[in-house]
């Protein structure tokens, strides 16, 4: 027979970390839920409360604090740990209701009696599927009719910038894909999907391969839905979320989502300084609302968008297309579709990157200087130049402001393209891809059963909450280290 080794009473092991039912306590702590719990005690009424509003909403919270799949695997789980059946709320042993006494006539004679029913069957302590599914059906309604739960979040968000002054600074924006438990596929008899909220999405990508210089092109698509997420770079903690129908454009949902986070969070605009998107989201309306409507620098990746030029014949792919930064005048001023400004020399046709300067906020120009004169290089065509600039700059060099509303807004930003400081921010844009990632794989919207989207709502803004509130816990209990993580225990000291 094997042996077993008994561990000693006093082990030090077992004081490196917490139970890790402190990772509820933590969510269940720090989540404004009040306003929630309370509708759905209204919704119950005078009904049976064999299971309590508050432990069925702590049940609910632990399932998607310990990344259960399914509502059975949850039952399942609370069925086999009394530790976390108690700390939910609900009793550890089955309930034995004592009979209600009735009063009953014999029809015969005529002479009452009180009669004692037997005693009912004890109340299971774990509640069944149907009570989770009604129960969770009421949440449903709370978040369809009256977004109490996209509410947490906009509470939430309030907090973590009360505990974080710089929270908020940097903000970005990324979309991701989530399937329906639906396979998209129409039935005969009603001619309609199994999930009649979804669509069918296609995200398309394509590139030059750098070792052989072939281009290629990857088309994916899947039906359900797409979750847009405003979330902070800095801290990788998510801001604001919407849930679509996986066909919505990104783009206006990207505006609206600015508009909205800021109208309700105003202190929110006046602390972001830059807001960074990926290359899908360029285009001058919402570059320019950062900016004019809110002073947000965007550091959103330029598309291409002179397809037609590099279809010419004469076309080099070494070379960068340029195009006169005033056409009006014969000038030697040119600029690329990426926003880098040049100087083409008159008499030996080199061009020249102009020396950036920086935004001048107070005019909403940008300003350049002449490369000669910035780094004390040669140009034999500097008078020439300057002439046709019909400027007359002396050793200093030639000045060339860009105003931004008399150019395009897509490719002249206030931090240009490529810039220091525009790679830095457009760097931490990685953290988007993180949190997608830790929604996708931690909290299981890689394989779910749900379908509508109003399902879909509530169960990502439970997961959205629930990650701000695990964060705000760990910034309170002294360990701002630990605000990004989902599943690794509380030590003992904390």
């Amino acid at each position: 027979m094997a042996a077993m080794v008994q561990s000693s009473l006093f082990s030090w092991d077992a004081l490196e970390a917490r139970s890790d039912l402190d990772r509820l306590y933590l969510v269940r702590d720090h989540l404004p839920d009040e306003r929630v719990v309370q509708y759905l005690e209204v919704i119950r009424g005078h009904g049976r409360d064999d299971y309590p509003v508050r432990a069925m909403w702590n049940a609910l919270l632990a399932g998607i604090v310990y990344q259960h799949e399914s509502l059975e695997s949850l039952l399942r789980e609370l069925a086999r740990n009394p530790c976390l059946m108690e700390a939910c709320g609900f009793e550890t042993l089955p309930i034995q209701r004592a009979p209600k006494p009735r009063v009953v006539t014999d029809p015969d004679t005529g002479v009452v009696r009180i009669e004692i029913p037997p005693p009912a069957e004890p109340v299971r302590p774990v509640p069944l599927s149907w009570n989770f599914s009604r129960f969770l059906a009421n949440v449903i309604e709370l978040e369809d009719a009256l977004g109490m739960v996209s509410e947490m979040a906009v509470i939430l968000r309030e907090q973590l910038m009360a505990e974080l002054p710089d929270f908020g600074t940097h903000l970005g924006f990324d979309g991701t894909d989530i399937a329906s438990h639906s396979t998209g596929q129409k039935a005969r008899a009603s001619g309609q999907t199994s999930d009649p909220d979804a669509d069918w999405g296609c995200h398309e990508t394509q590139g030059v391969d750098a070792r052989t210089g072939k281009a290629w092109k990857t088309i994916k698509r899947w039906f359900g839905y797409g979750l847009h997420l405003i979330a902070d770079t800095q801290y990788e903690i998510p801001v604001a979320f919407e849930v679509t129908p996986a066909s919505v454009s990104e783009q206006p949902t990207l505006r609206a989502m600015i508009r909205a986070t800021f109208s309700e969070t105003p202190e929110l605009a006046e602390r972001c300084r830059d807001f960074s998107a990926d290359r899908g989201l360029d285009s001058a309306e919402t570059k320019a609302l950062l900016w004019d409507e809110y002073a947000i620098r965007p550091l959103i990746d330029t598309r291409e968008l002179w397809r037609e030029d590099k279809r010419l014949p004469d076309y080099d792919p070494a070379k960068p297309i340029t195009r006169p930064l005033n056409p009006e005048r014969a000038d030697t001023i040119v600029y690329t579709e990426k926003g880098s400004v040049q100087c083409v020399c008159p008499v030996s046709g080199e061009q020249r990157d102009l020396a950036f300067q920086g935004f001048e906020a107070d005019r909403d120009t940008l300003k350049y200087r002449c490369p000669v004169a910035a780094y004390g290089l040669e140009c034999q065509g500097q008078a020439q130049c300057h002439q046709a600039g019909d400027v007359n700059p002396g050793a200093y060099g030639r000045i060339v402001r860009i105003k931004l509303d008399e150019h395009n807004r897509r490719i002249f930003v206030p931090t240009p393209y490529g810039s220091p400081s525009w790679q830095r921010g457009y760097n931490r844009r990685s953290a988007l891809e993180r949190i997608n990632n830790r929604i996708d794989r931690h909290f299981g919207f890689e394989q779910h059963f749900i379908r509508g989207i109003a399902k879909m709502t509530t169960r990502v803004g439970l997961a959205i909450a629930v990650m701000m509130a695990m964060a705000l816990g760990h910034i309170r209990q002294g360990r701002p280290e630990q605000m990004r993580s989902l599943v690794q225990p509380i030590p003992a000291t904390g």
